[in-house]
């Protein structure tokens, strides 16, 4: 490793392109920059700058240092900053869920939550790893279908799943068949695949779904008609279906609101509830009796409560 001294100097001299602007905002001597920087040179063997007079510009090899120091000066402070701020942020909360969660649940619902109390800052960490968190990270609650995933944690029963075929407007009206079984398995199915998932929760693709409504993949589709996509992002299937692009299972409490304001609609009367596979609030013990993790406790189950989708009402 290099000098951080002398990376230090470099950085100030590559941002002003100046020794002597370098040298004043460090509140050091041009002479104390000029040297640390031949010290840096002569360690790497390269020549990091360029002089032109009182100007100087960076050579390719001064590029290449200056990227990588100047962001990780950036990530030193930023870290320290929230070291120094941590003991201030007693109304903060980190709440860990799916992607899914996230953008379907959470995005259209946490508004209210902001307004309702806005001395509460909230940060939102998405993950389909709940088990392995990245170092340093903490959250304060999950929501997701693991019950008590770790030590110091309770939690609290949500929903169930409620799961059944979802398109959009114009596809089922261009496709009516569908809202018979036969018709689903004639057309194009945007299936849940299960990799990468495995933390999350029982897989529930199609094969299984069907399966609950006594209608095996397996029936002759010797005609071509029936089109299988896979993929493990349920946001990026959620799109397709916007898109026109076939039929997904939908999750009751993800994709209601889509179906309330019009943007999808269901597909036959078919249903399946799955009333094992719960969903839990999971709070750290530590924030039991936390103001912030309260109000937003309070708030979370008086939504579903009012969405009449709590298991507890």
């Amino acid at each position: 490793m290099p000098s951080l001294r002398a990376v230090r100097s470099f950085v100030a001299a590559a941002k002003y392109q100046n020794f002597t602007r370098a040298a004043e905002a460090l509140c050091v001597t041009q002479a104390a920059i000029s040297r640390q920087i031949r010290e840096l040179e002569a360690s790497l063997g390269v020549s990091l700058f360029k002089r032109a007079g009182r100007a100087v510009e960076l050579t390719e090899a001064g590029t290449i240092l200056y990227d990588a120091a100047y962001l990780s000066f950036v990530n030193i402070a930023q870290a320290a900053q929230r070291i120094k701020n941590s003991d201030k942020r007693k109304q903060e909360l980190i709440i860990c869920c799916s992607p899914a969660f996230s953008a379907f649940w959470l995005s259209s619902r946490l508004p209210g939550f902001f307004a309702d109390h806005p001395k509460i800052d909230v940060n939102i960490v998405t993950t389909n790893n709940f088990l392995q968190m990245e170092p340093g990270v903490h959250p304060d609650i999950f929501i997701n279908k693991v019950s008590d995933p770790r030590e110091g944690y309770h939690s609290i029963p949500l929903f169930y799943d409620l799961i059944y075929p979802v398109c959009s407007p114009l596809f089922l009206k261009q496709n009516p068949d569908i809202v018979t079984l036969d018709g689903l398995l004639n057309t194009t199915l945007l299936n849940l695949s299960p990799y990468g998932r495995s933390q999350i929760a029982e897989h529930v693709d199609w094969e299984v779904w069907l399966a609950s409504q006594g209608v095996s993949m397996d029936v002759n589709n010797s005609d071509g008609r029936r089109h299988v996509f896979n993929a493990n992002d349920y946001n990026m299937l959620i799109q397709m279906v916007l898109n026109h692009q076939g039929v997904s299972l939908g999750w009751n409490q993800l994709v209601k609101p889509m179906i309330e304001q019009g943007w999808l609609v269901r597909v036959g009367e078919f249903e399946t509830d799955y009333r094992e596979k719960l969903h839990y609030l999971t709070y750290s013990e530590s924030k039991r009796d936390n103001p912030a993790f309260r109000s937003f406790r309070d708030w979370f189950l008086d939504v579903i409560q009012a969405e009449e989708t709590w298991v507890g009402k």
